[in-house]
C-alpha cells in the first residue's frame, strides 16, 4: 500500500472501533463514573498537560521540520487548552489551588507514547491517533454539558478547542501518509495506533472486548 492507503486502512480500524462506543462511554470510563462537569475538566488538564509534555519531548529528536512544526504547534494549542480549561474551572467555582494533575504521575499512554523512537510511530500514536480519541471524547463531553445545562463549557469545547484537536488529527494524518511508505515503517505505525487505542483509557475495555487488544505492560 501507498501512504495514503495505508493510513485510510487506519482511519477505517478506528471508525470501527468508536462506532461501538455508548453516548457517554469514553467519558464514564475516563471518570470512572464520576460523570460531573468539573471531574471531567479537571481530567482534561492532565490530558492536555500530557499532550503537550509529550510533543516537547519528541521535538528535539525528531529530524523532519514538517513534523517538528505539527508538535511544535500541538504543544502550544495544548497548553493553551490547559489555560482555558483552568478558567472556565474559575469560573464555575472550582478552586485548582494545590492541585496537580500529575499527582499520581503519568498515564501509562504517556509512559508508552514517550517510549516510541521513530517519527511514523510517534505521529500515528499521538498526533494521528490520540487526537482522534480526544475528538471522540470531545464530542461526547460537548452533548454531556449541554445535557446538564453548562452551555458556556460546552462552547469552549466545540468552537475553540475541538476545531484544533481536529487540525492536529489532520496534520498527524498527513505526517504519517507522507513517510510511512515502507513495509517495515507501517508496520511500526500500525502498532503504534493499535497499542495507542488498547491502552487509552478511554477505549481500553472495549478494545478488549472487540479487537482482542490487551493494556500493555509499560515500564
Amino acid at each position: 500500500m501507498d501512504g495514503k492507503e495505508f493510513v485510510a486502512s487506519l482511519i477505517e480500524e478506528m471508525e470501527t472501533l468508536f462506532a461501538r462506543l455508548g453516548e457517554t462511554e469514553t467519558l464514564e470510563a475516563e471518570s470512572e463514573g464520576r460523570m460531573d462537569v468539573p471531574t471531567l475538566l479537571r481530567l482534561a488538564l492532565k490530558s492536555e498537560l500530557e499532550a503537550s509534555e509529550l510533543a516537547a519531548f519528541w521535538l528535539p529528536s525528531t529530524p523532519e521540520m514538517d513534523a517538528k512544526v505539527l508538535l511544535a504547534e500541538q504543544c502550544g494549542d495544548e497548553m493553551r487548552h490547559y489555560g482555558l480549561i483552568s478558567r472556565r474551572l474559575a469560573e464555575i467555582g472550582d478552586d485548582l489551588t494545590g492541585f496537580d494533575p500529575l499527582a499520581e504521575g503519568h498515564s501509562p499512554l504517556y509512559q508508552y507514547q514517550r517510549g516510541l523512537r521513530t517519527t511514523v510511530e510517534r505521529v500515528a500514536a499521538g498526533p494521528f491517533t490520540s487526537e482522534a480519541i480526544a475528538q471522540v471524547r470531545n464530542d461526547q463531553f460537548v452533548r454531556f454539558c449541554t445535557s446538564v445545562g453548562d452551555h458556556e463549557t460546552a462552547r469552549l469545547y466545540a468552537e475553540v478547542i475541538q476545531p484544533e484537536e481536529h487540525h492536529h488529527h489532520v496534520l498527524g494524518r498527513s505526517i504519517v501518509e507522507k513517510y510511512a511508505t515502507t513495509h517495515e515503517l507501517q508496520e511500526l505505525a500500525a502498532a503504534a495506533v493499535r497499542n495507542t487505542l488498547a491502552i487509552a483509557d478511554e477505549l481500553r475495555n472495549l478494545a478488549e472486548k472487540t479487537t482482542g487488544l490487551h493494556n500493555l505492560p509499560v515500564s
